[in-house]
Order: C-alpha cells, then sequence, then structure tokens
C-alpha cells in the first residue's frame, strides 16, 4: 500500500489567475488545482507544508494522500508543483484524484544492481537507458521502485522490459523489447554521447491506452 496519513485540508478559493493567486499566497496559502478523471479543475488553497511532507515522504509523489476540499474527502496524487524561479517557494500545485480499482501510470525510479560481467571482466560500460519506468497499476499498488540486477549482463547484452521483474499487478507502458539497459564498448557509448539528439528516452508519465484513467493537464490556476 502506498496510502499515508498524510491528509491535505483545502478550501474553495474563488478566481483564477495572477491576482487571486497572488491573494491567497498573501493569506500564507499556496493555490492549487485538484481534479479527476472527467472532472474540470477545481481551484483550491491549500498549506505549502502539505506540500513539502509529500515530497518528503518514502514515495515522494507516488505518495496516495487524503485530500479534504471544504470537508469532503477523496484519495489524490501531487500531480506536480512550481517553484518560484528566485525564492524557490512553492508556487503553486496540482491533485489528481484517484480510486483503488482505477489504473493510473506514475513515473518509478529505476535501479540498477549488481556490477555486470561485461562491466567486470570485458571492458564494457553499462548504459542505462532509463532513470524512470512508467508504471501501469492501480494507487495502492505503486512500487517504490523497480530493481533489477545485471550481474550476468555480458559484452554486447541488454536488459529488456520483457526480462524485468515486477510486482504483482504492475506493468509497463513500453513494448516488452523495448531496451532498459545495455553492456556496450567503450568507443560505442563515446559516438552515442556526441551524436545530436542522443540523449536518453524519458518515462512519459502520462495514462497509458490501456488504463483506465487519464490525467489530463489542470487548466487553470
Amino acid at each position: 500500500m502506498t496510502t499515508t496519513s498524510i491528509t491535505v485540508t483545502a478550501t474553495t478559493r474563488s478566481g483564477t489567475g495572477k491576482g487571486p493567486a497572488r491573494r491567497v499566497r498573501n493569506e500564507g496559502k499556496l493555490p492549487a488545482v485538484a481534479y479527476g478523471p472527467g472532472e474540470e479543475g477545481h481551484p483550491i488553497a491549500i498549506y505549502a507544508k502539505d506540500v513539502k511532507a509529500i515530497l518528503n515522504a518514502p514515495l515522494g509523489r507516488n505518495t496516495v494522500v487524503t485530500l479534504s476540499v471544504d470537508g469532503v474527502s477523496s484519495l489524490a496524487l501531487l500531480k506536480s508543483y512550481e517553484y518560484h524561479p528566485v525564492t524557490r517557494a512553492l508556487e503553486h500545485a496540482d491533485f489528481y484524484k484517484v480510486t483503488l480499482d482505477r489504473k493510473i501510470v506514475v513515473p518509478v525510479p529505476f535501479v540498477l544492481t549488481g556490477k555486470s560481467k561485461g562491466v567486470a571482466t570485458q571492458g564494457g560500460i553499462l548504459r542505462q537507458i532509463y532513470r524512470e519506468l512508467p508504471v501501469v497499476t492501480t494507487p495502492d499498488k505503486i512500487p517504490a521502485k523497480i530493481e533489477a540486477d545485471v550481474t550476468n549482463l555480458e559484452l554486447g547484452q541488454s536488459l529488456h522490459v520483457r526480462e524485468l521483474g515486477l510486482p504483482e499487478g504492475v506493468t509497463v507502458k513500453l513494448d516488452a523489447g523495448q531496451t532498459v539497459a545495455s553492456i556496450v564498448a567503450p568507443e560505442k557509448e563515446e559516438k552515442a554521447a556526441a551524436a545530436p539528439g542522443a540523449a536518453a528516452p524519458a518515462a512519459a508519465a502520462a495514462p497509458a491506452k490501456d488504463a483506465k484513467a487519464a490525467a489530463p493537464a489542470a487548466k487553470k490556476k
């Protein structure tokens, strides 16, 4: 279970845009938006300390919290947040309402363990393609991380999505044959780094087609 005892207490705020948002901040609160499947964004005001508590929790943004808006509670995830570019104070947050029976897609850290044979004895370089994986699951089954042991990988070999050991009820929104890590020769790694646009693919956090819930970006602040 990823749910915690964190409760975010919120009140409805009137008006959207910079002016009303500034007034909320002047009152010592944080302007935010709550939305969900088929729901328009609902402008709310919360306390910045609650967002910080979520970010400091073991699962960070993937922590399922209780969002209480004007006394009405629902489960939610912290979908996004913004900092002031100079002061680094929290400026805004978005919450996405969830239910435990509806699948969503979230980015989960991808961690490689062990020292591969290809690196230890064959002079290869470990190339990790993804630092996060787009995971499809219900909110109560979001893993803290996905680990893969690369000890047996030799030079020229790769690790694919289909070879990952995933928890029950969890899938990855990538093709089964997608490479997530490989052991390459040093010269190939240097060429890949020098090639224009050679950045590693980002793990998308957008909902999958086979997931029941879509999480559109909130339109209003």
